[in-house]
């Protein structure tokens, strides 16, 4: 018997998602959220999926966070009706946030981290006949985004968005840890959600004193999340990458190798005797060309290469090269040209999930190790 039968029919490259490993990977965030006594949040920026959300909620339709409006779109209308946009939205995009609330009865918080934008947002809002729940970004060490903590200038955010009253509601404040994936030891990443806990918390603290509610105090990175003392002061946590776990996660020690649930199949379409090298048909716009996580996994290239049944890594081998659809794998000798000859496939292990899967419309679910059918999921903004 074929042991890759199963995936007869399949063309490739294909987006592949363990229903099993997502289930855990779901169960542990919110056992871990429960022990911190903090709401989860989840971030769905990089599963995009209904089916996804309600695994990550248990079933329920609890509060989440989106990145685009695309998505804030797609769950509104799936039900969903608590939803933060963490992205700052410009005045033009106020139409549409205003339409996805009016037309699905959902709620969208917006975050803004300066004055001129609370001012112009506020402006725009009042001509639409809009009303918005807003968040103030925190800037806790990234310098992505945000206000310094705890500052004159977050007071004087504040100050303009009550001013826009009743367009816009202050509902608190929000900080996203990205730089923890700076690190691989649990020391230094604990050390950083303490740092994003007290930005978050000090800010809120201090927009209380001068009089502004702060009902919200959002924090959220997986690798905080999962390795925070305590959160005293938080009110919730936004993670997503925790959902589905990749090369970059599992190379700084925030998951394990079975945590792993997002894998792409791909096919064996030439044998490069010069290399010597296999090429395969998931290249960059399959994979992505994000190498993050060689920072600690230097041989992880654009992903790990792995029997296309068991995910058993095959030997070292790995995604070095890719070009727009093909991906060059090094080989040490020649004997792995009868191992895998043309038609065979394997399945990589993505470096960065949110980007590998934002090139497929859908995922192709495997639970006990069987198709189990598949999952769609929104793309674009």
């Amino acid at each position: 018997m074929n042991p890759t039968a199963m995936f007869d029919g399949l063309t490739t490259p294909r987006l592949l998602l363990d229903a099993d490993r997502l289930d855990r990977n779901a169960a542990r965030m919110r056992a871990r959220c429960d022990a911190l006594g903090v709401a989860l949040r989840p971030h769905l920026k990089t599963a995009k999926s209904v089916d996804v959300a309600r695994v990550a909620a248990d079933g329920a339709q609890g509060p989440i966070t989106v990145s685009t409006l695309a998505e804030a779109e797609y769950f509104a209308a799936a039900g969903w009706r608590d939803i933060l946009y963490s992205t700052a939205i410009s005045p033009a995009k106020l139409a549409r946030a205003h339409r996805i609330q009016r037309e699905h009865g959902a709620r969208l918080l917006l975050v803004i981290d300066e004055c001129d934008a609370a001012a112009a947002i506020g402006k725009e809002a009042a001509s639409l006949g809009a009303r918005f729940g807003v968040l103030i970004e925190i800037d806790c060490g990234e310098h992505r985004s945000g206000v310094e903590p705890a500052s004159a200038e977050l007071v004087a955010i504040a100050d303009t968005i009550d001013a826009c009253s009743p367009q816009l509601e202050l509902m608190g404040v929000m900080a996203h840890a990205g730089h923890s994936y700076a690190f691989d030891d649990p020391t230094s990443i604990t050390a950083l959600a303490e740092v994003e806990r007290l930005a978050a918390v000090s800010s809120a603290e201090l927009l209380r004193t001068h009089g502004h509610r702060s009902p919200i105090v959002s924090v959220g990175s997986t690798p905080t999340a999962l390795f925070a003392e305590h959160l005293s002061g938080v009110t919730e946590v936004r993670a997503g990458i925790y959902l589905f776990c990749d090369l970059s996660q599992l190379s700084r020690g925030v998951c394990a190798e079975d945590d792993l649930a997002i894998s792409v199949l791909a096919t064996v379409i030439g044998h490069q005797r010069r290399g010597p090298s296999l090429i395969l048909d998931a290249g960059a716009l399959a994979l992505s060309k994000d190498i993050g996580a060689n920072r600690f996994m230097p041989d992880a290239g654009y992903g790990l290469v792995c029997d296309a049944v068991t995910l058993e890594p095959l030997g070292s081998l790995a995604v070095t090269t890719v070009h727009q659809e093909h991906g060059n794998v090094p080989v040490p000798d020649e004997s792995w040209f009868a191992r895998l000859p043309i038609g065979s496939l394997v399945r990589i292990l993505p470096n960065h999930a949110c980007l590998t899967c934002a090139a497929y419309s859908c995922y192709d679910v495997l639970r006990a190790g069987t198709l189990a059918g598949q999952w769609p999921r929104v793309g674009g903004w």
